[in-house]
């Protein structure tokens, strides 16, 4: 399910999109479709040469007959509304007609499309990429600053154990949602990469305590004991040799924090407060359908894919939890 998973993130534009995935134009070839990865690595020529204006299979028929394309699966835009025009040439679509706003699921726009005439398939595919890259980046900064904080409290004790316990139960009596509100209401201008660091600064807490668990039992045995007498400085002690054998409760967290840190960012969109247009979003989708309940597949897939990704990686957490504690087993 993870790799399944992985895979609908990684190549979202050759599943989902209105550009070509390769297409031979004027005796060149060229990767449209790349430009969904990063706007610069559109090739100037359709953009700024020859204007195709986003409007690819007609203009590549009008301004060079000899020309052809690859396209993706399923021909929808996640962040434009398609075009009548956008249809022609495409294989297959020629006589399609451009989908309304709130227009049901059909063989052409399979999940349907949203208030905007988006087509809800392919924000539901490309919002796997924020999705995923949210509950990785967000994890990655907590592991960094949970783990850090939990080795130093439990290697070090005393007053510095004391200081970091206190600061880690002052930051956990605050809610995680309000705190993550409450930062994001004084960031300027809030942005995808802004939110993942909220998230990451305070998804943090759970891991530092467990850290410091293991610590405070793991310094005690004889390999660290022989650790220091052979003369190691203490980080090189703490990262090195006691670390490594204190990550698996970690690990187990981390992955049950990529599954939280989905749903927050979910939870965030569906209020209005976290992706924000035109990125393509799960809880944004989910947010369309508040309105009128009766616009059911604009609560359905994007309901479902949140469910598979948080059901996928609860799953990894208990797998990880029963292969490092024996008892489990």
């Amino acid at each position: 399910m993870l790799a399944v998973l992985a895979c609908i993130g990684a190549f979202a534009p050759f599943i989902a999109g209105s550009k070509p995935i390769v297409c031979k134009y004027k005796g060149q070839i060229y990767f449209p479709a790349m430009s969904y990865y990063d706007d610069d690595w559109e090739n100037p020529i359709f953009t700024k040469t020859d204007h195709f204006r986003g409007g690819y299979p007609a203009n590549l028929k009008k301004k060079d007959p000899d020309s052809w394309a690859v396209w993706p699966v399923f021909y929808a835009d996640p962040v434009r509304k398609i075009q009548e025009k956008d249809f022609q040439g495409v294989p297959g679509f020629e006589n399609v007609r451009a989908p309304d706003n709130r227009e049901r699921p059909s063989r052409y726009c399979p999940f349907g499309t949203d208030d905007s005439a988006y087509s809800v398939l392919a924000r539901v595919v490309h919002g796997t990429q924020i999705a995923l890259l949210i509950g990785f980046v967000s994890m990655g900064i907590a592991s960094l600053i949970g783990l850090t904080l939990g080795s130093v409290a439990g290697y070090a004790g005393g007053w510095v154990d004391v200081a970091i316990s206190r600061f880690i139960e002052v930051v956990q009596s605050i809610p995680t949602i309000i705190l993550i509100l409450s930062l994001i209401a004084i960031v300027e201008k809030p942005t995808i990469w802004k939110l993942m660091c909220v998230m990451g600064s305070t998804n943090w807490v759970a891991i530092a305590r467990l850290t410091r668990g293991e610590f405070l039992k793991l310094k005690t045995l004889d390999y660290v004991t022989a650790a220091r007498a052979l003369g190691f400085g203490p980080l090189r002690i703490i990262f090195r040799h006691v670390l490594p054998n204190a990550l698996a409760p970690a690990l187990v967290q981390i992955s049950f924090g990529i599954a939280g840190a989905i749903l927050t960012e979910s939870g965030l969109s569906l209020l209005g407060v976290g992706v924000q247009p035109p990125t393509p979003s799960w809880g944004a989708i989910l947010h369309g359908g508040m309105d009128d309940p009766t616009q059911w597949w604009l609560i359905l897939f994007p309901g479902m894919a949140i469910f598979v990704a948080v059901f996928t990686y609860n799953l990894l957490a208990d797998g990880l939890q029963q292969a490092s504690d024996p008892r489990l087993r």
